[in-house]
């Protein structure tokens, strides 16, 4: 199918899938562990697709960034052990990426590996020409995980949409320069993420295929 876009990036959690419980659980159990603050499974869910460290640092006094890269590794073990049991795609995406013509590639939070773990065990890995995760380099707001991608694929800000949930994703989009577009069914806060004026909005995967620059 024909469209107007040669490249797509897509955001993964909260917008390819609904992978909530087992991101939340996993946090949950590193924080039961070492006796940090308790959260609510709602608070922690406001975290997805930011970075832990931003978690960690803002529920406990004096943590560092040794203490905190140390729980975000064991937060990974716990992650990957579940096996992604608890996280499904989203109605419609399967389809909608069959669907779209153009190159695809991810820019989530989660680090290359993980990412395509969860592509290939939810049979997605087949639709993407490039998987790019936050591989030591800034998480989203910040747009080196688009750049990255653009890079890998050689394409240029104007080729591309970006698909995302979150305020994060929306910023990111902005700062790289990029056609950014909002997804209604994921986690991130509507009001938040209009503060960056996406370029569109869409309820469902379906309506990907009609958007154009």
């Amino acid at each position: 199918m024909k469209n107007g876009f040669s490249v797509y990036l897509f955001d993964v959690d909260g917008t390819l899938t609904d992978s909530a419980t087992d991101i939340t659980s996993s946090v949950a159990e590193v924080i039961r562990r070492h006796g940090l603050p308790a959260q609510t499974q709602e608070n922690l869910r406001t975290y997805i697709g930011k970075h832990l460290r931003e978690l960690f640092f803002d529920i406990t006094p004096g943590m560092t960034e040794e203490r905190s890269d140390a729980l975000i590794q064991e937060y990974r073990s716990i992650y990957l052990a579940r096996e992604h049991n608890h996280t499904s795609v989203y109605p419609g995406i399967r389809e909608s990426l069959a669907a779209l013509g153009g190159r695809k590639s991810t820019a989530t939070t989660k680090g290359t590996p993980t990412t395509m773990s969860v592509l290939e065990k939810f049979d997605l890995l087949r639709f993407f020409d490039h998987v790019q995760g936050t591989d030591g380099f800034p998480a989203k707001p910040a747009p080196d995980v688009i750049h990255r991608s653009l890079q890998a694929l050689g394409a240029q800000p104007e080729d591309v949409l970006f698909v995302g949930d979150s305020a994060a994703d929306m910023a990111a989009g902005r700062a790289a320069g990029v056609t950014t577009c909002a997804v209604r069914w994921g986690y991130g806060n509507f009001e938040e993420m209009a503060r960056h004026s996406p370029d569109y909005w869409i309820d469902h995967p379906s309506e990907l295929a009609a958007l154009r620059p």
